[in-house]
């Protein structure tokens, strides 16, 4: 088995100028992430393929800048100086954001957004309005759940099965609307279309009479959507057809921009 210390990775990164401790302790931040953010050390030397020893100097060091935190379980968890940098990055992917919702609202006149998957919770961080005076307006940081959103099921269509049974067990499903899905059967159905056509609608699931696109951003380093919202009564199957390969663009060119 190859391991982070051998084969042409390790010597290429060396010769960009890496420092391999610094690469490694973001790794296991990274690791843990992925994993629900608690892990063992056995754990992390599984997922990571670094031995023990190293695993537990690079956790202490961390600890000690107040990264990771261990629990009486002797577990890991993410660390509270880990929410600034969050917070910081957030307002940065509004940044980067805005361009590419500002051409989507600009080509289809209606509002543009940019939601993101935080734990069980789809949390918008970025909008640009519609110049219609009847719009739809999403609250930057608004949380909601990801099965009644057209931003959440692009975003689930791509994770694992299990994992998304998870996440719909923990929040339960709730109804909305008369037209939001409870069932998980007939949602994960909706996932295997969404997966196919490459794009997930929303039609009155979180609010009534408001019809919604979206679009996951492909190799983003968190789990991120764009969408594009209006009323259903504008938000037409032509507008619809015509918003998905924008969306797709933007998503890409977005995906390019934080690469």
């Amino acid at each position: 088995m190859t391991t982070p210390d051998s084969g042409t990775g390790s010597a290429d990164r060396r010769s960009r100028g890496g420092v391999q401790s610094i690469e490694r302790a973001f790794g296991l931040l990274e690791t843990l992430a992925a994993h629900g953010g608690m892990m063992g050390l056995s754990q992390l030397a599984a997922a990571s393929g670094l031995p023990l020893p190293t695993i537990h100097r690079l956790v202490r060091t961390l600890v000690d800048l107040g990264y990771l935190r261990q629990e009486p379980s002797r577990q890991y968890v993410l660390g509270p100086k880990l929410i600034p940098l969050g917070e910081s990055s957030s307002r940065l992917l509004s940044v980067w954001a805005r361009p590419h919702l500002v051409r989507l609202v600009d080509e289809l006149g209606e509002s543009a957004n940019l939601a993101m998957l935080d734990g069980d919770q789809i949390v918008y961080v970025a909008q640009v309005p519609s110049r219609h005076s009847m719009r739809m307006f999403t609250e930057v940081g608004r949380r909601v759940l990801p099965h009644c959103t057209a931003v959440g099921k692009a975003i689930m269509a791509g994770m694992p099965g299990a994992e998304v049974r998870q996440i719909l067990g923990r929040t339960g499903m709730p109804r909305q609307t008369d037209n939001t899905v409870t069932d998980p059967e007939v949602f994960a159905a909706q996932l295997e279309q969404v997966a196919e056509q490459g794009y997930a609608v929303d039609d009155g699931e979180q609010e009534v009479g408001v019809r919604c696109v979206a679009v996951a951003v492909p190799d983003a380093p968190s789990r991120l959507a764009l969408s594009v919202s209006g009323p259903a009564a504008r938000m037409t199957e032509q507008v619809v057809g015509k918003a998905v390969p924008l969306l797709q663009e933007a998503a890409r060119a977005l995906s390019h921009d934080l690469s």
